[in-house]
């Protein structure tokens, strides 16, 4: 008999795809979209990669869905993210008619679900998502800590060989 997953097993795959963004340099944020216990897309962020300002792991999966579904209202679907959509996101979210929306960690600076917004469970909006947060919650948060500690710390070394290089002169 198959094992059902569950929405721990959904959000590893999210942070998969979180850690694949980390390793050429995109901001770890991961996404999978399911429909009827299938994962229909996989996606990590690629704004940098692309130069494109929407090309957000979500943005992204819903596109892969709707593409490999035929159709872009995604009713039945779940989203698995590890870090709280934005409000872009949370937009198309909506406007994609998402069912489920199942994310690790909280972004206090840019929420669109909960932190800052309430744009997915909005009752005034023409849909609603049921929202779920802190899944796997320390780990998803771990790994945006850790690259942005990665990050800070090149950009130290990056900028004390400026200033030996420019000593040199």
């Amino acid at each position: 008999m198959e094992r059902v997953m569950t929405d721990k097993d959904y959000m590893q795959l999210a942070l998969q795809e979180a850690r694949a963004a980390a390793a050429i340099g995109e901001i770890p944020i991961g996404a999978v979209l399911v429909v009827d216990g299938t994962v229909v897309a996989r996606a990590h962020n690629m704004r940098e990669t692309w130069n494109d300002a929407t090309a957000h792991a979500e943005i992204i999966v819903i596109r892969e869905a709707c593409k490999r579904l035929g159709r872009w209202r995604l009713e039945g679907a779940a989203l698995y993210v590890t870090v709280e959509p934005c409000p872009m996101c949370s937009g198309a979210i909506v406007n994609s008619r998402i069912e489920k929306v199942v994310y690790g960690c909280p972004d206090a600076k840019a929420g669109g679900a909960e932190s800052i917004f309430n744009i997915i469970s909005n009752p005034n909006l023409n849909h609603k998502a049921q929202v779920v947060s802190g899944v796997c919650e320390a780990e998803c948060a771990k790994v945006m800590k850790d690259f942005f500690r990665c990050r800070r710390l090149e950009n130290r070394q990056a900028k004390a060989g400026r200033t030996e290089s420019s000593g040199e002169n």
